[in-house]
């Protein structure tokens, strides 16, 4: 007796069709299961066998052979558990639906409740493409599986359940994405409002949310630079379906999804620990989950006391950030995860903060704050398109009742540059200045003969790199963009080279 199920496979980020066949033969009982399983797929024999049991159902007592096909691609995770079990309803005539369209994903707990997976999302997406007309989910998936449309998605709690609904005893109503939008994520979001001073900071943070760039913050605890950062997100343009689809679909593989969430509206902000490993930031594991890099895809990936991260951390994002994707080589495959983000860093002057501060004494002996700043490379810091001074905060200022300038406001302004911005790019994949190539910082980026002169002598005198000189003009692209300017002026330059020379006044000591 033979039968054949579909179902949908994940292999990092991609996702291919699987047919699930079985064959029930004569000879004596047994169990195998083909098609380059791993111990998840592989252990399905047990849970399959318990499930159909406990469910009312009979299990073979034959040799089975279970094929899961193309053979030649490595199968992981528990997602294969459901149809393995329909394929051997069928294949016993137990099962006489007819479910040539449809596909099945789900894990099997001992009893016959079908239980939460990884990755349904781009699972469902895939499923859709190749034709599928039904496909089931496990019931705690059903808000990722209702964002996808032209595919009827159908939540599943039990096997009795699916079987019931496949032989027309009893209907199980399809997800709709109508259904989840009481559960969408509230703005409740930390506002620039609450920050006394701090006007240089704010001002770096405005332009880096309006042009997408990576910034750093240099200055002595307790003078903001964790609280500038946390609202940033305040201040960062909406998301748009494309981009709440991508990072939905990574943190549905990385099992990272809220229940109850379909989509992603809220630009991500991670902020991992300094023990953080360098697998734990792009990504790790036989076959690789999404790192705290990709989870920050289209948002903020905030680095807190960035001189505390090991070296190899820090060095491992030096090429993701310029690329915006990150590429992780195994034995069996090379994966691929994509992390466009906001690289923001925060760091204390020397090991007990205080240096250059202006009423505090620094203790460290001599050398230890060159030592400590040197922690951060040239090339990881050049990637890094602002570097502003956090200095601390006066009292006047603090103990002051006027209210600062909510992010409300500043988001207005930030999404005025990205609309300009929108408009240079149509057409193209650049979304925000701070991804423009070298060819498009050149067409882009017209300067003035003041402001051109301006920026060779900045080049000559503080020994930028090549590199440098094009964070430098994307920068003033963007300064010049909030003064709805077309043209990059000498203020324009004046101000982002003076972005670019914080690193010098330190590392020069």
């Amino acid at each position: 007796m033979f039968s054949k199920v579909l179902s949908i496979g994940l292999f990092g980020m991609e996702t291919f069709v699987v047919e699930v066949e079985a064959d029930i033969g004569g000879g004596l009982p047994k169990f195998d299961v083909v098609g380059l399983p791993d111990t998840a797929v592989s252990e399905s024999r047990e849970r399959v066998r318990s499930a159909m049991k406990n469910s009312g159902y009979d299990f073979p007592m034959s040799k089975i052979v279970i094929n899961l096909s193309p053979a030649d691609v490595k199968k992981g995770g528990s997602v294969f558990d459901l149809p393995v079990l329909v394929s051997l309803l069928e294949a016993t005539r137990q099962l006489k639906a007819d479910i040539s369209d449809k596909a099945f994903i789900g894990e099997l707990s001992l009893n016959g409740d079908v239980r939460r997976v990884n990755g349904v999302l781009p699972m469902v997406i895939k499923a859709q493409q190749a034709g599928i007309k039904e496909i089931f989910i496990p019931f705690s998936n059903s808000a990722e599986g209702a964002v996808v449309r032209d595919i009827t998605v159908y939540p599943v709690k039990t096997v009795n359940e699916l079987l019931d609904h496949l032989n027309g005893v009893t209907n199980i109503k399809p997800v709709c994405a109508e259904d989840y939008r009481e559960y969408e994520q509230k703005a409740n979001l930390p506002d620039f409002a609450d920050v006394k001073g701090q006007y240089e900071a704010k001002r770096a943070l405005e332009i880096a949310a309006a042009g997408g760039h990576n910034l750093i913050m240099i200055g002595p605890p307790g003078s903001g630079k964790s609280m500038l950062a946390k609202r940033l997100p305040s201040i960062l343009p909406d998301m748009t379906f494309e981009e709440s689809l991508e990072t939905t679909k990574i943190y549905s593989v990385a099992g990272a999804l809220p229940e109850k969430i379909s989509l992603i509206k809220a630009k991500p902000f991670r902020s991992p620990h300094h023990t953080v490993s360098p697998a734990g930031l792009t990504g790790g594991g036989t076959i690789p989950k999404p790192g705290e890099i990709s989870l920050a895809h289209n948002g903020v990936l905030f680095l807190d006391e960035l001189p505390e991260f090991s070296r190899q951390s820090m060095e491992a994002m030096r090429q993701p950030i310029e690329d915006g994707k990150i590429t992780i080589a195994r034995v069996a495959a090379t994966f691929s995860y994509p992390c466009s983000i906001m690289l923001v860093c925060a760091m204390n002057p020397c090991p007990c903060g205080f240096y250059g501060h202006p009423k505090r004494a620094c203790t460290c002996p001599k050398g230890a704050a060159a030592r400590y700043l040197s922690k951060v490379s040239g090339p990881l810091l050049d990637r890094l398109d602002i570097h502003i001074e956090v200095p601390p905060v006066e009292f006047m200022e603090l103990s002051g009742s006027q209210k600062a300038e909510p992010s409300s406001e500043i988001k207005k302004r930030v999404n005025a540059a990205r609309l300009i911005q929108q408009e240079r790019f149509k057409g193209t994949d650049i979304t925000c200045n701070a991804k423009m190539d070298s060819a498009s910082t050149k067409k882009y980026c017209i300067l003035t003969d003041v402001a051109s002169q301006m920026l060779k002598n900045a080049f000559d005198s503080l020994g930028l790199s090549a590199r440098a000189y094009d964070k430098v003009l994307r920068v003033a692209r963007t300064i010049a963009d909030l003064d709805s300017s077309e043209i990059i002026d000498a203020p324009h330059i004046a101000e982002a080279v003076g972005y670019r020379s914080l690193d010098r006044k330190f590392w020069q000591r």
